[in-house]
């Protein structure tokens, strides 16, 4: 009876620490990269692109979002502060030579995408994204009112 209660035990913490090993690999955050080359294959298949032009779109769209994140790293949570007049305008500075890069790239990729897509194909492009991006903030929003 001891050995089958010792063995009964054992199993419920091998049970018990699989399942939690099991949770812990399904809530890790996924690389950008997988994200980005998720969102292309999930953009393309939304809009019913052959194998050929599927494979070209999440090439080049992977491209453009490495470069993107070149661009604009990922945000970091800084403390919030006074800031003076001085500091104010170099950010805003910095923001618009950002977004004339940002504009530079969209311009570029726009070029790239226009050599397989057409430009109703690469509007529908882009609004998938913009669906997409808006799902996923609103992700987090929930994530974090939890």
């Amino acid at each position: 009876m001891k050995v089958f209660i010792r063995m009964l035990a054992v199993a419920i913490a091998l049970f018990s620490l699989s399942g939690s090993l099991i949770a812990q690999s399904f809530h890790q955050r996924i690389s950008r990269e997988e994200l980005a080359e998720t969102q292309a294959k999930h953009i393309a298949h939304a809009l019913s692109f052959d194998e050929a032009t599927t494979q070209k779109f999440v090439d080049t769209y992977c491209q453009f979002q490495q470069e993107l994140w070149t661009i604009r790293p990922r945000p970091k949570h800084k403390a919030s502060k006074v800031m003076t007049d001085e500091e104010i305008d170099n950010a805003m500075q910095a923001r618009f030579k950002q977004s004339q890069q940002i504009l530079a790239l969209r311009q570029k990729y726009y070029t790239r995408y226009r050599e397989f897509l057409s430009p109703k194909q690469i509007q529908k492009v882009y609004q998938k994204e913009k669906q997409m991006m808006k799902k996923l903030q609103e992700r987090k929003r929930d994530k974090i009112r939890r």
